[in-house]
């Protein structure tokens, strides 16, 4: 299954591949550099193909969990000042996607959409520490039942040239469902509240709404 915000590109690769490979097949005669083009071609379509893949994922939906937004490998685990919407310290949570990782971006947790705003930016490499802010990016705030609200930011990377944001306030997020997708290589944050309980490591994988990021705190009366 593919997403459909790479079917355009995933239609223009497959003609131009297809192109490619008979126009080898008729006017190339030495086969080894036949073979070369033929099979380049073919490699450069799967890379493309895997890139948009869109799998599904059967959420159980909690309102005591947060749930990774993305795939991709935990980068910062630390208690910071956002300075965009909170304007206090909240507990940061990013995660870092490579090229080779799913980009679907889904709603970590449910409630009501209650900002999303895009800003334009540079493209700095995602793992940059100034990319949070400086980067091309899209915030959103969900205001959550249990956790109150929580905000994450899409950021765009080196390669990744367009961010793309489903989230408009007023709408409802429901988690695991698509939010979103950012094209080739990029970074999600997660700003929660500073007494969430973070239940990652760094540099553990993680999985899109699969792997739980974090959980409400355990009450005195719960121990």
């Amino acid at each position: 299954m593919f997403h459909k915000e790479g079917q355009k590109i995933i239609l223009i690769s497959f003609f131009l591949v297809a192109i490619i490979v008979l126009a080898a097949h008729y006017y190339i005669d030495l086969n080894w550099l036949k073979l070369l083009i033929q099979c380049t071609a073919v490699v450069f379509l799967i890379i493309i193909l895997q890139f948009f893949r869109n799998p599904k994922r059967n959420v159980t939906k909690s309102f005591d969990e947060i749930l990774a937004p993305v795939d991709g490998k935990v980068v910062v685990i630390e208690e910071v000042e956002e300075k965009e919407y909170f304007k206090e310290k909240r507990l940061q949570v990013s995660i870092f996607m490579s090229p080779i990782n799913v980009h679907v971006t889904r709603y970590p947790a449910s409630g009501a959409i209650t900002f999303s705003k895009y800003h334009p930016g540079k493209f700095l490499v995602a793992w940059h520490p100034k990319a949070s802010e400086e980067n091309e990016r899209t915030t959103i705030v969900i205001k959550t039942p249990k956790f109150g609200e929580i905000l994450y930011r899409q950021i765009a990377g080196a390669l990744a040239k367009r961010i793309v944001n489903y989230a408009n306030v007023g709408d409802s997020a429901h988690q695991g469902e698509d939010a979103g997708f950012i094209k080739f290589g990029s970074r999600v944050d997660l700003f929660l509240p500073l007494d969430a309980t973070i239940n990652v490591k760094l540099n553990q994988k993680v999985i899109g709404a699969k792997t739980c990021i974090a959980s409400l705190p355990i009450k005195d009366e719960d121990r």
